[in-house]
């Protein structure tokens, strides 16, 4: 299927969502604005956006080994809004901090030809799971959606950025943090040479990405990877298209096989953490697609990565890594085997099957069998 959606998303997507590459005439990350030149098209599946099939369409260096360690919550009563200063929204982090902080972005791009159903209650439901399962105070918990009023709440880029720079900023040892992503997914040919296996780069899109573009695995790496201290875990859970190395981890976990994969840039660059230990969560491989659906979550629309990763930590919340990847996508299996994936868009698009499978990439290798935590 992922070599017939190439084929497809060349010939007919863009004209047919009438969309030209969200980053034309941007530079692409990396890029000094001099250097700047029109950016390739977006790698697109079908005739949909490639960020979740609408339905959703959402579009050799030496690694640090890491382990593991238990985070304790320590609640405070951090504000922790956007305030306004010359440069637009600014996160903001109070003197009193918190061991566990989320930043939480659901976009759906409304009024669109790619719209999305589901994303606003993928938001509200990773919300709840971190309050009743996980111990996040919501004073900790920062959300960007198109729900918001305050246009500094809104998932456009620069939120989002902002944002990512806030869930890292002045972290510290024994510190937990998470950044959840519900919306589309783009891929690009790779800007910088040598930067990736397959040649291309993972993005996720902002509400406005198709006036200010997307946001790279390169930019996402630098700004929520990189800087994480010895002693600080981050986790990421994204649900869109394309998403599977979208945070540029080197390490990918290798389910069948019970091994991990050195997935790291053939140039050798670089793309690990200053001592602690990132870890993503992808809906499905970069050259797959990921869904929007009402299938798993009664008739409430969602996404099915979110749901199966919920609905798995509130069946068992002691489940291990490898568990939990098993755990989802039996989820997604018992969907497919009951009568319930007999939406128009699903037949359309998987002929009545959710065909995704989430993916594990980390910043160093683990044992898999560790207890999942946040």
């Amino acid at each position: 299927m992922a070599d017939r959606v190439l084929q497809i998303s060349k010939r007919s997507a863009c004209k047919k969502n009438k969309l030209s590459s969200p980053d034309a005439n941007k530079p692409s990350p990396g890029m000094s604005d001099s250097s700047a030149s029109p950016s390739p098209s977006p790698q697109m599946p079908g005739e949909k956006l490639g960020g979740r099939v609408r339905m959703r369409d959402r579009i050799g260096n030496s690694i640090r080994s890491s382990t593991f360690w238990g985070c304790t919550s320590s609640h405070g009563t951090r504000n922790t809004g956007l305030v306004h200063g010359s440069d637009g929204p600014v996160p903001v982090l109070s003197k009193v901090r918190q061991k566990k902080r989320a930043f939480l972005c659901g976009v759906s791009y409304r009024k669109k030809k790619y719209e999305l159903k589901g994303t606003i209650n993928d938001v509200k439901n990773m919300k709840q799971l971190l309050i009743n399962g996980f111990a996040f105070s919501e004073g900790s918990i920062h959300i960007l959606t198109e729900d918001e009023k305050d246009e500094g709440r809104r998932p456009t880029r620069k939120n989002i950025l902002e944002s990512l720079k806030w869930l890292v900023k002045d972290s510290a040892p024994g510190d937990s943090l998470l950044f959840f992503f519900s919306g589309h997914g783009l891929r690009y040919p790779e800007s910088e040479k040598g930067d990736e296996l397959d040649g291309f780069d993972e993005s996720i899109c902002p509400v406005d990405f198709v006036r200010e573009g997307v946001i790279r695995d390169n930019e996402i790496n630098s700004i929520i990877v990189e800087p994480l201290k010895e002693g600080v875990m981050l986790h990421a859970i994204i649900d869109a298209c394309h998403s599977g190395t979208v945070l540029d981890l080197p390490y990918e976990y290798d389910y069948n096989n019970d091994k991990w994969l050195d997935v790291g840039p053939p140039s050798g660059t670089y793309k690990g953490t200053r001592g602690g230990i990132a870890i993503c969560l992808s809906a499905c491989p970069d050259a797959e697609l990921a869904a929007d659906t009402s299938a798993l979550a009664g008739r409430k629309m969602s996404g099915a990565m979110t749901t199966s990763f919920i609905n798995s930590l509130n069946r068992q919340p002691s489940l291990t890594y490898r568990d939990l990847l098993n755990s989802m996508n039996k989820v997604i299996d018992e969907a497919n085997q009951s009568n319930c994936l007999n939406a128009p868009g699903l037949s359309r698009v998987f002929n009545a099957k959710l065909s995704q499978e989430p993916v594990l990439s980390a910043s160093g290798t683990f044992n898999v069998r560790k207890k999942f935590e946040l």
